[in-house]
């Protein structure tokens, strides 16, 4: 039972992070209505630029969640301007074929400039544990899961609270309206993919720690984000968080529990997806043959 238990503790603690990523995701999918092959490229640009600032300067990487949110942003948002923008109104084949191209670019580009290595930033606190009872707690997985859950409540009361983010929330709704009412719908956009790359830049900096930097990190997470999301509903913020969960904890499972299961865990998400969509599938089947 304390096996099972400690199982459990540590995918709902790897939830955190697949939970900030997801809903940056999520974000530019509902607002933008752009399938972003890209978002994962975002999160290494976090990752990398954590790395550096550790190495070069020391800086912690606490301190370095701000500079990577605010790079992550910059760059979202001109590749909103340069390359997203112009595309809006193609057709989403063109629109998913850009942001895969802009993905490899960007993995091409950081392997001739960093390598294939790996790198990972060790503070000083990396292998700090805490002990409640039996159970054991990794200060860093602890850490990145307090700071998404923080950084999404933040982003909800943004949302929900701020007159912007009402605006987001309206252009989400409906993009024609919102313009009647002289809300700049271009405007709302680029906020928002900005957003979604600079919630992606800090998922970025967690997993320099947690995990490492290199030029593919990103690739894996913008996979796990598109079963999280198809799990959710397409755009549907709120039910983020317990997809992630739910893929985070069957992760935790297969890992433990499945013999040979470190070398599966990573097509979990493969499973989550497929379900997710033969479900949808069924319920949307089942909806219209009650019409």
């Amino acid at each position: 039972m304390e096996l099972l238990l400690q199982t459990l503790l540590n995918g709902i603690l790897a939830a955190g992070v697949y939970a900030l990523v997801a809903t940056g995701l999520a974000l530019s999918l509902g607002v933008v209505g752009i399938v972003n092959f890209a978002h994962g490229e975002f999160l290494m640009l976090g990752a990398f630029l954590s790395y550096f600032l550790f190495l070069l300067r020391g800086v912690d990487p606490l301190l370095a969640l701000g500079p990577a949110f605010l790079a992550a942003f910059l760059v979202g948002a001109l590749a909103y301007r340069g390359l997203i923008r112009p595309v809006l109104r193609a057709p989403e084949l063109n629109q998913m074929l850009l942001t895969f191209g802009l993905s490899v670019l960007l993995q091409n580009l950081a392997l001739l400039l960093f390598g294939a290595d790996t790198r990972v930033v060790a503070p000083p606190y990396q292998a700090a544990t805490l002990t409640l009872g039996p159970f054991f707690l990794g200060a860093v997985p602890l850490g990145a899961f307090l700071l998404s859950l923080g950084l999404l409540l933040f982003l909800h009361l943004f949302l929900t609270q701020s007159r912007l983010g009402l605006a987001v929330r309206a252009v989400a709704q409906n993009r024609l309206a919102p313009g009647l009412l002289g809300i700049e719908t271009d405007r709302i956009y680029l906020l928002a993919f900005g957003l979604s790359a600079g919630l992606a830049g800090v998922a970025g900096v967690m997993l320099s720690v947690l995990l490492y930097a290199s030029p593919t990190v990103g690739f894996l997470y913008t996979l796990k984000s598109f079963a999280i999301v198809a799990l959710a509903g397409l755009g549907n913020l709120k039910g983020v968080v317990p997809a992630a969960l739910l893929l985070a904890v069957a992760e935790a499972l297969v890992s433990t529990y499945v013999p040979g299961g470190g070398g599966l865990v990573e097509a979990v998400f493969f499973l989550v997806l497929f379900l997710a969509l033969v479900l949808r599938s069924w319920a949307a089947a089942r909806a219209l043959g009650g019409v």
